[in-house]
């Protein structure tokens, strides 16, 4: 191939090259292409099939972790991406798992054949976020204890102290030791009236031991008697089947409100119990975090997740969080904060990026947050709906998502704004 400077004459070329490297004339247009054989998404610009699959392609190398972030404005196409990519995996057989603040799901669900899981105070879902599946005894002790950290510090804004963190640790013991699973409430019972045998460990007496743990469990006693009463407060209801490929959590109910931070996070608790189990039957899993902002922003949470994330190898299962803005990220925490940082670790720790078109204002977040050359920054401001910048591993693509006509019905989250 040859590139010619049509201010020279016509018998000068300033640049001459082979097709091998026209990927560094047209960037995002023709790429040294990845086809993994995973699920079909659209087709790139160069019009080829562009498939994706996160696991397939860690194990050959491509990726060093299966996580996934979707940024995107409102009617760009995010959430049409992420159900009919769920759907499409779901026929490779893999599990999936959603936390949906809003209930945009629910169709998605029904069309598969299952029913949302609507979460509400006083409802007849309960769900034990301490029951998170198999592992060593002390795996799953140091999981539950990340956990009730991170309600804790959620909850009043500070983390708990070296005191109040022993008595956490023996109250969920004790509770452990009584009920093999324990329970929120009854963690907050044993953190209230602690057992003699709690306090001689640390060389305590009961009363120290109860003023010790009672803020901690008036924080935590909250999730089972005041805002989430109904939700937390008791064993996973049995009518919950574990062997499902996909499970739904409806939040639409307590949506708005300042606990949604952690109500998403013992949602998603609850789902790796679910994720253990598929795990164990040999079956990898996709957990999406929708409106994630929701949890980067509060600190204790945003800590707890950051941890899941760096377990996804571990478990088999691709994380995917799901934000409207580039500068979402940025925006949970002031500049050196701890949520920020947590933020963009997280990010760190997904190495695979869909942008959907962002505003002019958010050019500059995303160069900085996505490491975009200028070439995929000058794309972001003009992708029409359905065509977002894909970055995973080494390689750039821009894909039209293309949907079936068969999906069409579980991605219309339009439906109030068209005629009857």
């Amino acid at each position: 191939m040859k590139w010619r400077d049509r201010s020279a004459p016509t018998s000068v070329y300033a640049h001459e090259t082979t097709t091998r490297h026209i990927g560094a004339l047209y960037p995002c247009i023709v790429d040294s292409r990845i086809d993994d054989g995973g699920p079909v998404i659209g087709r790139d610009a160069f019009g080829a099939v562009f498939r994706f699959d996160p696991f397939k392609l860690y194990a050959a190398g491509h990726l060093t972790n299966p996580n996934l972030m979707v940024f995107g404005q409102i009617g760009r196409g995010k959430s049409s991406l992420v159900k009919t990519y769920l759907s499409r995996q779901l026929a490779f057989g893999r599990a999936a798992f959603v936390i949906d603040p809003k209930g945009e799901y629910g169709e998605l669900a029904r069309c598969l054949g299952v029913e949302p899981l609507r979460l509400m105070r006083g409802g007849k879902i309960r769900l034990n976020p301490l029951d998170i599946g198999s592992g060593t005894l002390e795996d799953v002790r140091s999981r539950r204890l990340q956990l009730l950290d991170a309600l804790v510090t959620s909850s009043r804004g500070s983390p708990p102290s070296s005191r109040e963190r022993s008595a956490i640790e023996l109250a969920l013991d004790s509770a452990s030791t009584e009920r093999g699973t324990p329970t929120l409430l009854h963690v907050v019972d044993c953190l209230l009236e602690p057992a003699p045998e709690s306090a001689l460990l640390i060389n305590s007496e009961v009363g120290q031991l109860r003023e010790d743990g009672r803020d901690v469990g008036l924080e935590l006693r909250r999730l089972v008697h005041g805002d989430l009463k109904g939700i937390f407060d008791g064993e996973t209801s049995a009518a919950i089947d574990l062997s499902r490929q996909l499970v739904v959590l409806d939040l639409s109910e307590l949506y708005g409100g300042d606990v949604l931070g952690v109500l998403m996070a013992c949602a998603g608790s609850w789902m790796h119990g679910m994720i253990q189990h598929q795990r164990d039957v040999g079956r990898q899993s996709i957990l999406v975090f929708d409106e994630a902002w929701a949890v980067l922003r509060d600190v204790g949470v945003a800590r707890w997740l950051q941890a899941s994330w760096k377990l996804a190898r571990a478990w088999g299962v691709s994380n995917v969080a799901i934000l409207h803005r580039v500068s979402d990220l940025s925006s949970v925490g002031s500049a050196g904060s701890e949520q920020r940082q947590l933020a963009e670790g997280i990010l760190l720790d997904s190495e695979s990026r869909i942008i959907y078109s962002q505003a002019e204002g958010e050019l500059l977040a995303a160069r900085d947050l996505l490491h975009l050359n200028d070439v995929e920054q000058s794309v972001l401001t003009r992708l029409p709906r359905g065509i977002a910048l894909w970055k995973f591993g080494s390689q750039t693509s821009i894909v039209h998502h293309v949907v079936a006509r068969s999906e069409r019905l579980i991605i219309d989250t339009d439906r109030a704004m068209h005629p009857a």
